[in-house]
């Protein structure tokens, strides 16, 4: 068998999308990922189907694998023939142990490449406000490991150089030992009011940072059972913090967000939430397919090759236009044969997606639901009108009723349908009994429903209970509704049925705007 490769990737930080381009690539070809906790697991998310994944994290009081077993661990699967991915927190080559791993794998013939990260020193701080270099106060910076290994072989820290230095001083895994790294700095010379900062969980949703003095920071971590892992910066640049603050004072920092739109769908929800400072943690628990019962694939064919009969067509979601137009390709059936059709959509998504393929709307209703459409067409809408309704095998049938009402004749054909997702859901029930879980988002009726039996299928038999301990967020009343006759409280509510408002709603009801 032919030997495989590892690929030493730095993960960053933290925050997911500080990963570099050639990191990303390494996790998406990899047949197995081996990471540890500082690296974020939503990247295990870009993984290809089947790839394995295993955790070697180690914790401060507690090592689930040794540096030589991981190590050796990295080789056996090189030798079965597997792609490997190493994912190391911040950048392999500072304090990562990277050498020793890269050593092990040449003294066996395997093929390496190291991927540099973002290092923690570097990106934490800058999180925190706080940049390592300021031609103001320094023009330059050392990184240090807060934690010395017994039995090395290279010296120990030079703390009277260190401590006469006049850059900027960062510590890495020194929480442990601030007191002793703060006493050796004041003993070499180093001003006892000299700034310190530590930032615990840079760069991620539970980022905290801690300021004082070399004094009396170690009194005050103490104080506040300050935990690692954290940077410690010492120098005058932390005296920028208060006014260059940027990442604490985003209006969705500190909170986790649960997203379970469908996963073609979550990106733009999942987007906006982290842009505004919160963590989105996608759990899809709905996933769109054509429609599979074939008396309703029969019904829309036939509609679909006859569609040059119908006056209108209306189109109630981004995915009744993407299955329509898909399956219109499939039946080699041209988009000209749409010519004498009027086209109408509920939400500006829905518009967007038809214009994009080039199709202009007569209008789109001010309440962005289907049974809103015949109010907003009035004007338009005349009896005997033949109307095509591509929707999901879900659907209200308010608006065709409404519809038929008004004296028209409609043809409603499902153009696909939601089936139920419980991938990484073990990980979610977890999150949540934790209660890491701040607030739950939901999208449409189907998303609370399909939660709920999700939730049931892995094993709980109150679901409902287990998120009490969330607020609720729902993108409009019909979703609102759903979820109370669930059972579940709505703290949230979009004013309009929109992602963009829905994400608004989480801040804004807060903040009294």
């Amino acid at each position: 068998m032919n030997k495989g490769v590892v690929y030493l990737v730095g993960a960053g930080p933290g925050d997911p999308k500080l990963i570099t381009l050639r990191g990303l690539e390494a996790i998406q070809r990899a047949d197995v990922v081996v990471y540890d906790r500082l690296a974020s697991p939503r990247l295990l998310k870009h993984m290809k189907a089947g790839a394995e994944k295993i955790f070697v994290g180690k914790l401060p009081d507690k090592h689930m694998m040794k540096q030589e077993e991981i190590n050796r661990l990295l080789v056996d699967l090189a030798l079965q023939g597997k792609i490997v991915t190493r994912l190391k927190g911040g950048d392999p080559s500072v304090f990562g142990r990277v050498g020793e791993e890269a050593e092990l794998l040449a003294d066996n013939g395997i093929k390496f490449e190291i991927v540099p990260g973002i290092t923690s020193a570097i990106a934490v701080p800058a999180y925190a406000g706080i940049p390592v270099t300021h031609r103001d106060f320094t023009s330059s910076f050392s990184i240090v490991t807060g934690h010395e290994y017994k039995n090395k072989t290279y010296s120990s820290v030079n703390w009277d150089n260190l401590s006469q230095a006049s850059g900027t001083l960062i510590f890495l895994m020194g929480v442990a030992n601030l007191e002793q790294i703060c006493n050796r700095l004041i003993h070499g010379g180093k001003s006892p009011e000299t700034p310190v900062a530590l930032i615990r969980w840079g760069t991620w949703m539970e980022q905290e940072t801690l300021t004082g003095t070399l004094t009396d920071i170690a009194e005050k971590v103490r104080a506040a059972n300050f935990q690692s892992p954290a940077v410690t910066i010492v120098g005058e640049v932390v005296k920028l913090r208060d006014k260059l603050s940027w990442f604490e004072k985003k209006p969705l920092f500190g909170r986790r967000i649960l997203v379970t739109r469908a996963r073609s769908q979550a990106s733009d929800l999942a987007n906006q939430i982290d842009e505004l400072g919160g963590e989105a943690v996608e759990f899809p628990v709905i996933r769109t397919q054509q429609t599979t019962d074939p008396a309703a694939q029969a019904l829309r064919d036939d509609a679909i090759s006859s569609v040059e009969q119908f006056d209108w067509i209306m189109f109630t979601s981004v995915n009744g236009v993407e299955f329509f137009f898909q399956r219109m390709r499939e039946l080699r059936k041209d988009i000209r044969s749409l010519a004498k059709a009027r086209i109408a959509a509920v939400g500006p998504k829905t518009a967007e997606a038809l214009e994009e393929r080039g199709l202009m709307i007569e209008t789109i209703p001010s309440r962005y639901q289907g049974d809103a459409l015949p109010e907003a067409l009035a004007a338009e809408l005349q009896p005997n009108q033949r109307v095509l309704l591509p929707t999901a095998n879900i659907a209200r049938d308010a608006l065709p009723h409404k519809l038929k009402e008004l004296g028209l004749h409609v043809t409603k054909i499902d153009m696909y349908e939601t089936v139920l997702e419980t991938d990484h859901g073990d990980e979610i029930i977890e999150l949540l009994k934790q209660g890491k879980i701040h607030i739950v988002t939901f999208t449409s009726s189907s998303t609370v429903t399909n939660l709920l039996r999700a939730l049931k299928e892995l094993g709980e038999h109150e679901p409902v209970e287990l998120l009490r301990g969330c607020n609720i967020a729902c993108i409009g009343p019909l979703t609102a509704q759903t979820a109370l006759d669930a059972g579940l409280n709505v703290d949230y509510m979009a004013k309009e049925a929109t992602v963009s408002s829905l994400v608004a709603s989480l801040y804004q009801q807060d903040s009294g705007e």
